[in-house]
């Protein structure tokens, strides 16, 4: 269990979900880590459950402008980086006619503009070789209804993990993404729904995936540990697709 032993890493958004299970899998693997979420409870849930050695900073992650504090951290705390996890992200599923611009904003702030900020200011820090693991969706791929907006957002980080393999191989920075299906996490409890609509989402989603269940958290961490790893030095650019056959069969 020393895959990533010795390695300085950063999780976005690791208080739950995705994030926090990644966490938990970074730090069995002997990862020294920082990672970052704006629920004060939820920094403090995690930061016990991971141990006292992972360091829990509060950051907006749809504030470009807050990125800067968040590398201060990272440079102050570890030293370097050599894994970043950009996992921080936010659901919101509703009609084209239901969005407005504070909406549309809000969405691709969190999941796009924010992250790319961060690696901006990041850059300094990264060692070489290094690893970026962006987490995008099957829905860039899936033209599901509902998830115009989201979409288009995650869209943008499977593209962005392209364009900066280009930018950045050269400092021996490998950039990928895996692009989960539908998880069991507390991000679909976010979505504003009552308990019955929420069940009926779930369960017409669910519906939709060959592989007849929702994923783990678990799984999608595992994943990201392999990307992270000096077992994938030849994978650049690359987007691991993990959704049970939905969007590739």
């Amino acid at each position: 269990m020393d895959r990533l032993k010795g390695k300085r890493g950063l999780i976005t958004g690791g208080t739950t979900g995705i994030g926090l299970a990644t966490a938990k899998e970074f730090v069995a693997e002997g990862a020294r880590l920082v990672i970052t979420g704006m629920n004060a409870k939820n920094l403090e849930a995690a930061k016990k459950e991971l141990g006292e050695k992972v360091v829990a900073i509060a950051a907006d992650a749809s504030d470009p402008a807050a990125q800067q504090s968040v590398a201060d951290a990272v440079k102050k705390e570890l030293g370097g980086l050599d894994v970043f996890f950009a996992n921080a992200g936010l659901a919101d599923l509703r009609p084209v006619a239901a969005w407005d611009e504070q909406a549309f904003d809000r969405c691709m702030n969190t999941n796009f503009k924010g992250t790319f900020f961060l690696i901006q200011k990041l850059l300094p820090l990264f060692a070489n070789p290094a690893s970026i693991v962006l987490n995008g969706s099957v829905n860039a791929h899936v033209g599901m209804a509902n998830t115009s907006v989201y979409g288009a957002s995650k869209a943008a980080l499977v593209s962005l993990a392209r364009t900066l393999s280009g930018e950045l191989a050269g400092r021996g920075i490998r950039v990928n993404a895996v692009s989960p299906g539908p998880i069991n996490t507390p991000l679909y409890g976010k979505l504003g729904l009552s308990e019955a609509d929420l069940k009926k989402t779930a369960s017409a989603i669910q519906q939709q995936v060959p592989a007849g269940r929702f994923g783990e958290a678990s799984e999608i961490a595992k994943a990201v540990v392999f990307l992270a790893s000096d077992e994938s030095p030849f994978t650049v650019g690359a987007e691991l697709v993990i959704a049970g056959g939905l969007g590739t069969l």
